[in-house]
């Protein structure tokens, strides 16, 4: 963003992300206007195109200063106290396929700046895009893992919850039960008229389940603290109803197989 001259004269000169910018001057050009910076002015030389919000912080909300200006002037930093390095270096290559060679450059330089040995470790730590793109799948992954199993113990809590439901169904609706066979109604007949009344229960239970989906992810994309909004997919709609019927069927299973085992007189019968 600097030139040599403004960095060696240690120019106060600054360039603003897009989102402060605009929350300094509006719509007004902001090139060549002061601004305070802990009570030190500051010129703008450039505004930065706007780059969107991101999970890890945006070059919107930043403002960029030479380094040494940054030291000596916001920080207050000096040698004599140990605090005027850098804990952070961020550096852009040309292109993917010169970052390993690059990471190998950087790590010779920073040896010998370090004076260390051949036999000494690295005293600092060089990652890449490629590393942090690794090390976020292995959370994500750790993370879908968990996720899956709280979702498949609840699946399991929920499945025995309609079996229980469905099962005290059978033992209430006995005599109607009794009655369908005695005037011709057939096992298969009982079984099927339970297992629908299983599949609409959970398939509603699916539906509600994602009209409260779509409601938390709205208002939690309105909300002022985060960075992105939250999509959800029409596949993960479609998996909801799928598992909601599969454990409509699975888990209604035994009541509708115990329906169909009733004796007819038994079943007049009972009180």
């Amino acid at each position: 963003f600097f030139t040599a001259e403004q960095v060696e004269k240690n120019e106060s000169v600054v360039v603003l992300g897009h989102t402060v910018a605009t929350d300094l001057f509006g719509t007004a050009d902001a090139v060549g206007q002061s601004v305070r910076i802990n009570n030190n002015a500051f010129q703008v030389i450039g505004v930065l195109e706007e780059s969107g919000g991101a999970g890890f912080g945006s070059n919107d909300t930043r403002a960029y200063v030479p380094l040494q200006v940054a030291q000596g002037r916001l920080f207050n930093a000096s040698r004599y106290r140990g605090n005027y390095s850098v804990s952070t270096i961020s550096i852009q290559v040309a292109t993917a396929e010169g970052m390993d060679d690059a990471a190998k450059r950087i790590e010779q330089t920073l040896r010998m700046r370090h004076n260390l040995s051949k036999d000494d470790t690295n005293d600092f730590t060089i990652s890449n895009q490629a590393d942090l793109l690794e090390t976020i799948s292995n959370v994500t992954g750790t993370l879908s893992i968990l996720l899956g199993s709280i979702g498949g113990i609840s699946l399991l809590v929920g499945g025995i919850g309609i079996m229980n439901i469905m099962l005290v169904t059978v033992t209430e609706r006995t005599r109607e039960i009794g009655l369908r066979k005695a005037v011709g109604a057939h096992n298969s007949d009982i079984l099927l008229q339970f297992l629908i009344e299983s599949l609409v229960l959970c398939v509603l239970g699916g539906l509600i389940g994602i009209g409260f989906s779509y409601g938390v992810a709205a208002i939690l994309s309105r909300m002022s603290f985060m960075p992105f909004a939250i999509v959800i997919e029409y596949w993960a709609l479609v998996l909801a109803i799928g598992v909601s019927s599969a454990s409509g069927f699975i888990f209604g299973l035994y009541p509708a197989w115990r329906a169909t085992k009733l004796d007819p007189i038994e079943a007049l019968r009972f009180e």
